[in-house]
């Protein structure tokens, strides 16, 4: 046998164990991102745990995951199942007026809403009157509300498993940083040498950028919402906390769901002036968060337009699932760094940052 087919057996043996690694892998490949953007984001925090392990890599990575399993997969189960609580309620809710049909009268609070509670009131009316329009009418509302609702609780009920798995993973990642660190370095030298360096850095800058920026603007808006519903005496106000923490990931619309929703709540319960507080505590309290801080936030490390962030939230739930909310943005914005990196030749070198010498 020549060389040549010695060689092409050794290129086609190659081939086909990267593409075994690559269909090994592929259920994983978000799981796997994930847990790097964690482990980048948290490494401050792991290595002052390992100064105070005295150096134990297995103590520093066990106490670091029980740390993120407290603050992320804890709040997750609880809210999971507050959703399927909530989905049952309603149901117990509607299926008497399946059953029976809307009361003769339509709720006080109905009535008096301004400027179009008397339309409502008098198509109310029409629905009992009319039982063959109102089964329509439950119907067309009905079926669409249980699919979503349904299609929510699965996916934080996916998220929950994922957040458990990319726990796994950081574990064992952090666990031999010192390897990956030295293979990052090394990796970074042979692609580019300063480049290699200096793109590793602003991969570094802008992962934390992100992440900070995205989680620590949805905390704030936590934190501001819990204020509120003490303040206007919203019932499950930690439930609606680790809910508002959550849905503030998703721009635009996500939190103004829960305070909208909890100003109805107090409307409909004869308590309109706190309705309207809440309004007005979500608007320029709330979303207020949003609008200001998480630019500051992310403006300090990395760039990230609007639009990056809602294609990455939406996108990334679409791909990843429920860590699509945390790893699209972020990948999106990773990427147009890289891209203004590489058209711009490479300046200077930059200082390394703790990826390169802080696992240790």
């Amino acid at each position: 046998m020549t060389s040549s087919y010695k060689q092409l057996i050794q290129i086609a043996l190659v081939a086909l164990l990267l593409a075994g690694c690559i269909a090994v892998l592929l259920p994983f490949t978000g799981t796997l991102l994930f847990a790097i953007v964690i482990c980048v984001t948290t490494l401050p925090i792991r290595n002052r745990l390992l100064r105070l392990c005295g150096g134990r890599s297995n103590l520093a990575a066990l106490l670091l995951s029980i740390l993120l399993l407290a603050l992320l997969v804890t709040p997750m189960a609880l809210l999971s199942g507050s959703l399927a609580d909530g989905v049952e309620l309603a149901i117990r809710h509607f299926k008497p007026l399946m059953e029976k049909g809307l009361p003769t009268t339509p709720p006080d609070w109905l009535r008096k809403l301004p400027l179009v509670g008397g339309n409502l009131a008098e198509y109310w009316h029409n629905l009992v009157a009319s039982r063959e329009e109102m089964n329509n009418l439950m119907q067309q509302f009905i079926e669409p509300t249980r699919r979503l609702a349904l299609a929510g609780i699965s996916l934080f009920a996916q998220g929950l498993l994922q957040l458990v798995l990319v726990i796994f993973f950081v574990f064992f990642i952090f666990r031999d940083a010192h390897i990956y660190a030295d293979a990052l370095h090394t990796g970074s030298r042979m692609l580019g040498g300063d480049l290699g360096e200096r793109l590793l850095s602003l991969v570094e800058g802008t992962v934390t950028g992100v992440m900070i920026g995205i989680v620590g603007t949805a905390a704030a808006q936590a934190v501001v919402a819990m204020i509120g519903f003490l303040i206007a005496g919203v019932p499950g106000v930690v439930i609606l906390t680790f809910a508002t923490f959550f849905f503030s990931m998703v721009p635009v619309i996500g939190a103004t769901l829960l305070w909208l929703g909890a100003a109805f709540w107090l409307y409909g319960e004869g308590q309109p002036g706190w309705a309207v507080f809440m309004v007005l505590w979500g608007m320029f309290g709330i979303s207020s968060v949003d609008n200001f801080l998480k630019p500051v936030l992310i403006s300090r490390t990395a760039s990230l337009p609007l639009l990056l962030i809602v294609v990455g939230v939406f996108g990334g739930v679409l791909v990843f699932g429920f860590i699509g909310l945390f790893l699209g943005p972020t990948l999106l914005a990773l990427g147009q760094a890289l891209i203004r990196e590489w058209l711009a030749h490479a300046g200077p070198d930059a200082p390394s940052g703790p990826l390169q010498n802080g696992m240790q």
